[in-house]
């Protein structure tokens, strides 16, 4: 017996050690997460190194990003499916950041410009570590759906027109966005055929297999396919740009070298953005997914998983990581269950990275270039910008207001647009609700129309609903439109009814607003009620010593009985 207590002890501390993520794992899932990990490394190689050509470091550090960044998650996070690795959104704000910033000595591709990617990288683990601590967690919720749609969409303008240049074999171009294209435009003449070539094939290869074979890995197979053609063919001889010798071996481990704390400022502000991005972007993938298959959502420690990857990132010689929507979606095609398949796919990476860099020598970067275009077209969102248009046209806006800027200007100040906007918007909404006055039919049924001058809801009664809480920036148009309603009611009004049932707070400078609105009526001699009020509601009210002032018979939880009092109160008539 004492074996047995022993045994069963052992076993539930060695599942308190258990990641959370891979939890309840059960052996039947074993082979599937293996094939879908083995599936979505054909993926991932090719899609980390054309990100290097959007975050301009070497190729094989977007590589390094699906090694340790990949394993801290699994073994920290709680979403099983979660991808987490290079991202393009999060490349585009830490190449924009650091080329806007001109650090001395710092250019693209160099080790300085790499060391400065990974000091970004710890700098943004520490801060997702103090969301965690502080739960800051909420500074993603910033981020409105829309602005982020506009946002990605802005950034895949970007990524996509960034590779025409490596497409066409055309120098890039330096300064504004527009600068790039219309250095592009004027240098069109200088097109190497060849390198179209390449490119036109990996565009064709990869989506001829999307569309006709979309469960083979297209772009894998334009890498072997067109290294194999370039080799063969010598294609560096006939003007053909390569990505020549890369670097293999175990990631670096340490501390990056070469920073100058004099630049902390400017890295942490670049870290900030990928932050509030990768906490909006990360969470929102997370619990997509988990919801779909029935799963809990733990944010929080996905947070504490996605710290210890971009610290894990710091530490290997590569740059900042994020979830990534297209490659969890694509784990999830593949029957992935836990992160067993990350690990897979982990292990899959460090093989090709300790024995088979060589074998990338002749890949031309035209063929990563159509690989990114490729990724860059699918960031635009067209479908979401049209539901948005649909349904909001304000959000419409802003969301193409967020592209055009992103574009125009730059992605870091995007991503700082992107938050004002979206908490403008909030304020906006709650700063002019939507008004309504109720009327109610003999049969219980409620109606609301829009509460303009002159509309009321029985003859000598207005009940009017304002849909938001009250607080100090629109305490005084509400009571500016109840008087307006009172004024050119058709009827001289006895009784205004508040629906309260979408008010459920009141600030101070609002309860001294609600306090002069109801002098206003009691100097008119119109009787006030509440109606649906919650618990809290009359708790603030009775601190604002509000509510003897309306009166506990005034008090009614239903509209129909706040109704009823009213006509209980008809004068008589002579």
């Amino acid at each position: 017996m004492a074996g047995s207590t022993g045994g069963t002890r052992m076993v539930s501390v060695l599942k308190d050690f258990m990641p959370v993520s891979l939890r309840g794992y059960k052996r039947s899932w074993l082979v599937t997460d293996l094939v879908a990990g083995a599936t979505l490394s054909a993926v991932a190689i090719p899609e980390t190194m054309g990100y290097t050509s959007i975050a301009q470091t070497p190729i094989v550090t977007g590589l390094y990003t699906v090694i340790f960044p990949t394993i801290v998650f699994a073994l920290l996070g709680a979403s099983r499916l979660l991808v987490v690795g290079a991202d393009s959104a999060t490349a585009a704000i830490l190449a924009a950041g650091l080329g806007g910033a001109s650090i001395a000595g710092v250019v693209p591709n160099s080790p300085e410009w790499l060391a400065y990617c990974s000091f970004i990288a710890l700098i943004c683990g520490v801060l997702l570590l103090l969301a965690r601590l502080f739960r800051l967690g909420f500074l993603g919720d910033f981020l409105s759906a829309s602005v982020l749609i506009g946002f990605l969409t802005g950034v895949g303008v970007q990524v996509f027109s960034g590779q025409l240049p490596s497409m066409l074999g055309i120098s890039k171009g330096s300064g504004t966005w527009l600068d790039q294209q219309w250095h592009l435009i004027t240098h069109l003449d200088e097109v190497s055929w060849p390198t179209v070539a390449f490119a036109v094939a990996t565009l064709v290869i990869i989506l001829g297999f999307k569309r006709f074979a979309p469960k083979v890995p297209g772009a894998i197979v334009a890498v072997v396919l067109l290294i194999i053609v370039s080799a063969a063919t010598d294609a560096s001889a006939h003007g053909v740009a390569v990505v020549g010798a890369v670097q293999g071996g175990f990631p670096p481990i340490g501390l990056p070298q070469g920073i100058s704390l004099s630049n902390m400022a400017t890295c942490v502000g670049i870290a900030f953005s990928c932050f509030i991005l990768i906490i909006a972007q990360s969470a929102a993938t997370s619990r997509s997914f988990a919801m779909k298959h029935g799963q809990n959502v733990d944010i929080n420690r996905d947070i504490v998983g996605l710290a210890g990857a971009n610290l894990a990132a710091g530490l290997s010689g590569t740059f900042v990581v994020n979830g990534s929507p297209t490659k969890t979606q694509i784990l999830d095609e593949q029957k992935g269950r836990t992160q067993v398949a990350n690990l897979t796919m982990s292990a899959v990476v460090l093989l090709v990275v300790l024995f088979f860099t060589a074998v990338l020598t002749d890949m031309p970067k035209s063929v990563l270039g159509a690989i990114v275009f490729l990724i860059g077209i699918d960031l635009i969102d067209v479908r979401g910008l049209r539901r948005i248009a649909r349904r909001r046209m304000s959000e419409f806006d802003i969301a193409v207001l967020t592209a055009i800027v992103v574009c125009a200007v730059g992605v870091e100040q995007g991503i700082i647009l992107a938050i004002v906007v979206s908490i403008l918007e909030v304020i906006r909404r709650h700063y002019k609700p939507k008004d309504f006055v109720v009327s109610v039919a003999a049969n219980g049924d409620e109606s609301y129309a829009k509460a303009v001058p002159g509309a009321q809801s029985d003859p000598g009664l207005i009940i009017f609903r304002y849909d938001s809480d009250l607080f100090y920036a629109n305490a005084n148009r509400f009571v500016d439109d109840v008087e307006a309603l009172i004024d050119k009611a058709p009827d001289p009004v006895r009784w205004l009814i508040l629906d309260a049932q979408s008010v459920d707070d009141i600030d101070y400078s609002a309860g001294m607003s609600m306090a002069g609105l109801m002098d206003y009526l009691t100097a008119r001699k119109i009787s006030f009620a509440l109606s649906g009020a919650d618990s809290g509601l009359i708790e603030t009210l009775r601190a604002y010593d509000l509510l003897d002032r309306i009166g506990a018979d005034h008090l009614h939880d239903t509209l129909s009985e706040a109704l009823d009092a009213f006509r209980s109160d008809e004068p008589t008539r002579p």
